[in-house]
């Protein structure tokens, strides 16, 4: 049978037809079609209706659109990064810090982020910014106040100074943490050296004002005797001591032991108890 060379063309006419259908078919599909995976937010591009939607964010989940349109996906998971930086304190000393700081995109702005900023927000304004609050908040201290009480203060006032520059720019900073703190090795020793002899004055201060207490409360307490033996020299008279003779004397009366009492016979005129023994 002889090949219809007509119908070999109509064929592969055919075939490119739907191919190409095939192609186009897969490529709408994978624009129309989105999903959103967990911890995302999707923003979209919308080409011929206004470009960055700031309003409408893409929930997880699938979503319909038009196939001209684009949708950025956003993380709106607490992200972690490190950093290593050095930095001056406020008498010129140079200090190597290692910090570490959380955040986020707040996801209600995400819309916005994309717009003023874009997707690489993290290495635009969220390190810049930390590592600027930084060195604005180590150079108001001294090195030795890093290794002390106040490092738990500076990390705070780091973070809301950080804090304050992210939030108007749709990032919301969850933690500021200074990891650790590195000085040339004579001024850290120098430094600890200082801090021991700061403890040691505060324990002998305690210990003294512990002493001074101490005493205090021994005064105290011998005044209270004093005020005690007082009080009770002056109410007492030969008529009480008779008087509480002769109660002694009537509850030994009630006693079973045999004994002779002889009433009024003693000096003072107390009585004078005689024992069997």
């Amino acid at each position: 049978m002889a090949i219809n060379p007509t119908q070999v063309k109509r064929y592969i006419r055919i075939a490119a037809i739907g191919i190409a259908a095939l192609v186009l078919l897969i490529y709408v599909s994978s624009t129309m079609f989105v999903t959103i995976e967990s911890g995302m937010k999707g923003v979209v591009f919308r080409k011929f209706s206004g470009g960055v939607d700031k309003q409408v964010i893409l929930d997880q989940g699938f979503h319909l659109l038009a196939p001209w349109n684009t949708v950025f996906p956003y993380d709106v998971r607490i992200q972690e990064q490190t950093d290593a930086m050095d930095v001056l304190a406020s008498n010129g000393l140079d200090i190597h810090l290692d910090l570490s700081f959380r955040y986020k995109a707040i996801p209600s702005e995400v819309g916005k982020l994309h717009d003023e900023i874009g997707p690489n927000y993290a290495d635009k304004i969220v390190v810049p910014e930390v590592r600027g609050a930084t060195r604005k908040v180590i150079g108001k201290y001294l090195p030795e106040e890093l290794y002390s009480s106040k490092r738990e203060a500076i990390q705070t006032e780091i973070f809301n100074e950080t804090e304050a520059r992210l939030a108007p720019r749709h990032v919301h900073l969850d933690a500021v943490l200074i990891r650790s703190v590195r000085l040339p090795d004579k001024i850290a020793a120098a430094i600890q050296r200082k801090l021991e002899q700061e403890q040691q004055r505060d324990e002998y201060e305690f210990r003294i004002q512990k002493e001074q207490k101490e005493a205090d409360r021994k005064r105290i307490e011998a005044q209270g005797i004093k005020d005690f033996q007082d009080i009770v020299s002056q109410g007492l008279n030969s008529n009480l001591l008779k008087w509480k003779g002769i109660e002694a004397t009537q509850e030994l009366a009630k006693s079973p032991n045999s004994k002779i009492i002889v009433v009024g016979t003693g000096s003072d005129g107390l009585p004078i108890i005689l024992g069997n023994d």
